[in-house]
């Protein structure tokens, strides 16, 4: 039963994703929108950490993760998020809801696999541009969702390795609506661009008693870089807008646009930490991105470069007795973390950086090893200088996380 009931939400995720808008970010207009976070509500909480695989939770960030499993795990996340964008002279408030992943995990001995679908950009913004003569109105919605296939082989009791096979679709839509003061006509251009790509990662974790009481673990991600097509449409119309802001077209016609490759830059991940088994962690994590040669979609930007980017973060967890027998707050995990990120998009020659501070807590559902994950996070993007905007937002994040055991040892008398 829980089977088919997996199934019917894998396919409902799959239209919900497709259509959803999950950011409302004027910084989501460039290149292929806002990155999503790639990992678990888990992971989130503790500044985005990926260096921990066990055998209960799923690690998204890390395939080598998969093959710690010992319990066949199912995953779902959501993040609802408020936003307030400031600007030079004026500033507005948001926000939005989101399903972050649906994800499910099965361990087989010393192999585990895993499959599942998450949202790999946004795009959602609604700008405006006045001036004497003329208004325009820039608005896109969108995003690219990605669908993957996860497996992870335990090489020895301290070292598991992985392997990510992704396929990248969506759809991107941006419009610009053109008027001048009195005039009774203004003109409207809708370009579309359907991405898909094929993706590839490889991931290591190595763990390590140092002591009776210390693990040091580590973690290492490579994601090479890959390509995705781009096939572009653009119509551009003539068009009439009443006083409650409706559209009416009064002439159109296609433009023909080339389609083109887009290079998605090359990542590699590097992560260090210590901890006690079952009781605490904390461990600190280092990204870089190979991103010189990315451009925009469909329109080259003079103010807008691509540069190569890194981020930090550091994280942890703890358990006052993860066994308790009384107690129910002795078993509940508390997390916490901060990470900060130069991204790779730079805005009249300025970099647009972004941090978080980010905590949560996973309660244990009944008396399984089933949770239920809180996760918060404040965090600010950009800055009201050089004529940019800067963006803070607050995100509530709510997963569950269910344990089964699929296959079983069937003994006879």
């Amino acid at each position: 039963m829980i089977k088919r009931i997996l199934v019917t939400i894998l396919v409902v995720t799959t239209s919900v994703l497709y259509s959803q808008q999950g950011t409302s970010s004027p910084y989501s207009f460039f290149g292929r929108g806002l990155q999503n976070f790639k990992g678990t509500i888990e992971n989130r909480s503790m500044g985005g950490l990926s260096i921990l695989g066990d055998s209960i939770h799923l690690n998204l960030q890390n395939p080598a993760g998969f093959g710690n499993l010992k319990l066949t795990t199912y995953s779902i996340g959501t993040t609802y998020t408020t936003l307030s964008v400031k600007g030079a002279d004026e500033s507005y408030n948001t926000d939005n809801a989101t399903l972050e992943y649906l994800a499910v995990g099965i361990p087989a001995g010393k192999f585990g696999f895993g499959f599942g679908l998450i949202p790999y950009n946004l795009v959602g913004y609604r700008l405006t541009e006045i001036t004497e003569e003329k208004r325009n109105q820039f608005t896109g919605k969108g995003g690219v969702n990605k669908v993957f296939l996860n497996a992870g082989y335990q090489v020895t009791d301290e070292l598991s390795i992985g392997a990510d096979v992704s396929y990248s679709f969506g759809s991107i839509e941006n419009k610009v609506v053109s008027g001048r003061k009195e005039v009774q006509y203004g003109t409207r251009e809708i370009t579309t661009s359907r991405l898909s790509g094929l993706g590839l990662s490889f991931g290591l974790m190595y763990n390590k008693m140092i002591t009776d009481k210390l693990q040091l673990r580590s973690s290492v991600v490579s994601s090479p870089s890959f390509e995705i097509r781009s096939k572009n449409e653009r119509e551009l119309a003539t068009i009439t807008i009443d006083q409650q802001g409706r559209e009416s077209v009064v002439d159109k016609q296609d433009i023909t646009i080339a389609d083109r490759d887009m290079d998605i830059p090359a990542k590699l991940e590097v992560e260090l930490g210590i901890g006690q088994p079952n009781k605490w962690f904390v461990g600190g994590e280092y990204g870089y991105t190979n991103s010189d040669d990315f451009t925009n979609r469909t329109v080259s930007l003079d103010n807008v470069t691509y540069e190569n980017a890194w981020k930090f973060g550091v994280g942890g967890f703890y358990i006052p007795k993860y066994n308790a027998l009384t107690g129910y707050f002795k078993r509940v995990t508390y997390r916490a973390g901060f990470r900060y990120e130069e991204t790779p998009l730079h805005i009249n020659n300025h970099s647009i950086d972004e941090f978080g501070i980010s905590f949560g807590v996973g309660l244990p559902v009944r008396n399984g090893f089933s949770n239920l994950n809180l996760g918060f996070e404040y965090g600010q993007r950009g800055t009201t200088d050089f004529g940019l905007v800067r963006e803070d937002f607050f995100n509530f994040s709510l997963s569950l996380s269910l344990n089964d055991k699929w296959f079983r040892k069937i003994k006879f008398n």
